[in-house]
């Protein structure tokens, strides 16, 4: 590869993952926007979010045109096209993980009664970790660290319990209070994203290894022979 090509494909995946961290930041943002207007029933807040959610799309298509360009240009090898791919699936992800975000925030206008709904006061909670696991999966991905990205993935088993927690809540709530079950309804879906949101932060972090080590994350405690 001549030295002007080399740069030019340095310049691009550079680009990549500039798109990459600006999707993440976005996702990152609508997670605490949608539960902050959840928490404070501001539907005009939630309808920003609904809205904001289009330049997420907009960036994973810039990812995947880039992406392709890339691979059929450069024709990368080895470490660099595990980036590219890396890089082509991450934003796939990402894009999923602003959708949930917009979901939550399309329930707001559906849940009434929240003083009376005592489990809501764990879902910001629930929500910081789900968040917390974004962005460091991003930092992971930028800096290319594995180790980090571990610790990720073991952090997803806390959004789990919390999940767990608010559901069993939850459920416990509507048995006793039958008038809000619509509502509490609709704060078991908002759960059920952010334990999604979980799940795709540790998909994003299995990647993240993967593009980092070469390795599968499931195989990394595997003997290696030869």
């Amino acid at each position: 590869m001549v030295e002007h090509t080399v740069k030019a494909f340095d310049d691009e995946i550079g680009q990549l993952r500039g798109l990459i961290a600006e999707m993440g930041g976005l996702a990152e943002v609508a997670i605490a926007r949608s539960i902050d207007s959840l928490v404070q029933h501001d539907t005009d807040l939630a309808r920003e979010v609904i809205l904001a959610d289009a330049r997420i799309d907009a960036l994973e298509v810039e990812v995947d045109r880039l992406a392709v360009k890339i691979i059929a240009l450069r024709a990368p090898m080895a470490d660099d096209l595990r980036d590219v791919i890396s890089a082509l699936k991450i934003s796939g992800i990402i894009e999923r993980i602003g959708d949930y975000a917009k979901n939550i925030a399309k329930r707001v206008g559906d849940v009434e009664g929240r003083a009376k709904i005592e489990p809501l006061l764990l879902i910001p909670a629930m929500a910081e970790i789900a968040q917390s696991m974004v962005r460091d999966v991003l930092n992971a991905f930028a800096s290319r660290n594995s180790a980090l990205a571990v610790e990720v993935v073991d952090r997803d088993l806390k959004v789990d319990e919390f999940y767990n927690s608010i559901f069993r809540n939850l459920v416990a709530h509507m048995m006793e209070n039958p008038a809000t079950i619509s509502s509490a309804a609709q704060l078991l879906f908002v759960a059920r994203n952010l334990e999604r949101v979980g799940d795709h932060a540790t998909n994003i972090a299995e990647l993240v290894y993967y593009a980092a080590t070469g390795d599968y994350y499931q195989d990394r405690d595997m003997p290696r022979h030869g």
